[in-house]
């Protein structure tokens, strides 16, 4: 029997690309508002209260509402907002770093953060099995595409009149440094560093690391094999080894994609490095996260229908 899914939120750029990936499952019943009703709230409690599976893909406080808005305990919530990232009460939907098993059985899952996704991928399992140190000022680097910014920057950029390099977040207050710091069991917030380029999808986190500089003094190789093996058996998170190349790029036509790939870059003694994740802010960083713990909540293989050819 089908799960039925609502995609609270369905219109925005996040929900449109998971509808796409569910539009041909017959494992799951998209329970979808005619455009009359989508932000009718007796329309909306009723799909949500109807549906086996919640996605909400919403500001902050609506998604937050939205929870209210569900009074039984059998409908499951996936949340692509920051509401409930560090929220007590929610598992975080990052199965490679939590688990597949935790994902699988939980009832109210946050998903992760665009940028989050990538510093975490990279930092999380190192400071989890003691190569890089939790108290550590760490700095995060990072470019989107602009599909990330929502409706205002997208028509902002497809208007003509978006600049080729955008830099912000220099209030220092970013609302993903929480997330970040929690998820990797960081002592310190992160220094993060964000930009938004001119091409619709696509991102580039990097955190660079003078090794050298810490007590331990870990060994780029030492933080390329234990990424290797923390990920091994991870079908959607790849660790490049071999050939690394010597830049970096985002095509302005890139084609939508769930994966993510790793690197660690060093210099010839192995104690400055540069971690960089690659992945799409709308595919693992968004919606392809969101359908990934979705098939492992319906019990599926977590690799189905998910755009993983490069």
């Amino acid at each position: 029997m089908a799960l039925s899914v609502f995609i609270d939120g369905g219109a925005g750029t996040t929900g449109l690309e998971i509808r796409e990936r569910l539009a041909d499952r017959d494992e799951f019943e998209l329970l979808i508002l005619d455009e009359d009703q989508r932000k009718d709230a007796a329309a909306r409690r009723e799909a949500l209260n109807d549906a086996d599976v919640a996605i909400l893909c919403l500001p902050d406080d609506t998604a937050r509402e939205a929870v209210a808005l569900i009074e039984n305990d059998r409908t499951r919530v996936i949340d692509a907002s920051s509401a409930h990232r560090v929220a007590e009460g929610w598992t975080y939907g990052f199965p490679e770093l939590i688990g597949t098993d935790r994902v699988a059985h939980a009832k109210r899952i946050s998903n992760p953060g665009c940028y989050p996704t990538g510093f975490l991928a990279l930092v999380a399992p190192l400071v989890r099995v003691g190569l890089l140190p939790a108290d550590w000022p760490y700095t995060v680097n990072a470019v989107s595409g602009y599909s990330g910014g929502g409706k205002a920057l997208i028509e902002r950029y497809e208007s003509g009149n978006a600049p080729g390099f955008r830099a912000y977040g220099y209030d220092l207050s970013h609302k993903h440094l929480p997330e970040m710091k929690a998820h990797a069991g960081l002592t310190h917030l992160v220094l993060f560093a964000p930009a938004v380029i001119p091409v619709f999808r696509g991102m580039i986190v990097e955190v660079p690391l003078h090794l050298g500089a810490m007590e331990m003094e870990p060994h780029a190789n030492a933080l390329q094999e234990a990424l290797s093996e923390f990920y091994d058996s991870a079908p959607v998170v790849s660790v490049i080894k071999a050939n690394l190349p010597n830049e970096l790029i985002i095509e302005p036509d890139a084609l939508p994609n769930d994966g993510m790939e790793l690197f660690v870059f060093a210099n010839k003694g192995g104690w400055n490095t540069r971690l960089v994740a690659r992945l799409d802010n709308l595919g693992k960083g968004a919606s392809g996260a969101a359908v990934q713990n979705l098939n492992l909540m319906a019990g599926l293989p977590e690799t189905t229908g998910l755009k993983l050819d490069r």
